[in-house]
């Protein structure tokens, strides 16, 4: 099972887990934390209810520190799996580990805003350049693309076309012979 202090000794293990360094997961760690209290309040319930009871009562779950959760968040984010294989690695069950899934990922992108680390979805943001007509990116050309240049091989086309009005009738009537008796033929 994947835990924070099972991995914080092992920085390469840890940044290809996670896609961050050590010293980077310490300095999103307060952020996440403070987001992750600041959006699931100790007095409230999961559903934003205020408790009637004290907080800590139930079963304990495996994700108990705030450094576990933001590595599991984090190795989900990085690897995209299905959620059964984030479950085999955390000791979690698919329906936990969704759970968990949809619990965190709020709390990440919330912890990302308050470092201003949100991911830009406008490319003139990142990084503005003006083209001009003496300058082009790499690989591009003017002249425009047709299919005459690309290496043709030998085939007999008339049996070529024969093949694909073959196909298409048997596609045609096998419609036809799928279709209620009410539409006309």
């Amino acid at each position: 099972m994947l835990t924070y202090n099972a991995l914080k000794d092992k920085a390469r293990e840890f940044l290809a887990a996670t896609g961050l360094k050590i010293e980077e997961f310490a300095r999103l760690l307060p952020a996440f934390e403070s987001a992750y209290h600041a959006l699931y309040p100790l007095n409230q319930t999961a559903e934003g209810k205020t408790r009637q009871r004290l907080p800590g009562g139930g079963t304990k779950g495996t994700r108990r520190t705030v450094e576990d959760k933001l590595l599991f968040i984090l190795v989900y984010q990085k690897t995209y799996p299905l959620q059964t294989l984030p479950g085999l690695q955390f000791g979690l069950s698919q329906p936990q580990t969704h759970y968990w899934i949809h619990r965190l990922l709020p709390v990440l992108q919330r912890a990302l805003a308050d470092l201003n680390m949100t991911p830009e979805r406008e490319g003139e943001h990142v990084a503005p350049v003006s083209w001009s007509t003496s300058t082009r990116p790499i690989g591009s050309s003017t002249a425009v693309s047709e299919g005459g240049n690309a290496p043709r091989t030998r085939s007999n086309s008339a049996l070529t076309t024969a093949a694909r009005r073959k196909r298409l009738r048997t596609r045609t009537l096998f419609w036809l012979m799928s279709t209620p008796a009410k539409w006309p033929i």
